[in-house]
């Protein structure tokens, strides 16, 4: 059951928060609670030490008073900030959390980049919503797209995936 939670629940949390806030440039609160309860029960099952876990939850705690500050200045959205806190809890204070770090840098600077492009370029009048709102010059970057494909490929080749691969033998 560990397996399948540790296979299941990361993954499908960032999925559905970069699709999310692709069309509705929104990520509901239930996917950082998610992620946040996900972690807990798996730490538990996996039988985790509690200097582990509590570690872990400094951190996520640490990146939630760091991005809600970013929030505050206008930096970045509420959502975005409360998925990279919840997000960051699985990472910990391990190499992944700075990996995940430089690939949400990474891929939010190319996402900005490519929308101010496409911006420059493309009126917003193709008829679908979702891309006439990105293309809107008012719109901000929907960084839930590079922070969930950030979660995920710092997930695939991290400490997690290990973790899933001892489960599974």
């Amino acid at each position: 059951m560990t397996l399948a939670l540790v296979l299941v629940i990361f993954p499908i949390c960032m999925a559905y928060a970069a699709f999310s806030d692709l069309v509705s440039m929104t990520i509901e609160n239930r996917v950082s609670l998610l992620l946040v309860a996900g972690y807990v029960c798996i730490g538990v099952l996996a039988g985790f030490p509690i200097e582990t876990m509590a570690a872990h939850a400094g951190v996520g705690l640490a990146c939630l008073v760091l991005t809600f500050g970013m929030f505050a200045a206008g930096w970045m959205g509420g959502g975005d900030a409360k998925l990279m806190a919840a997000s960051a809890l699985w990472f910990g204070p391990t190499p992944d959390l700075m990996a995940y770090a430089v690939n949400a840098s990474l891929l939010g600077g190319g996402l900005t980049l490519g929308l101010l492009a496409a911006r420059s370029q493309i009126l917003p009048v193709t008829g679908i919503d979702f891309i006439d709102h990105l293309l809107d010059h008012e719109t901000g970057i929907p960084y839930g797209i590079a922070l969930g494909a950030a979660g995920l490929v710092t997930f695939s080749s991290g400490g997690w995936m290990r973790m899933a691969l001892d489960l599974a033998s």
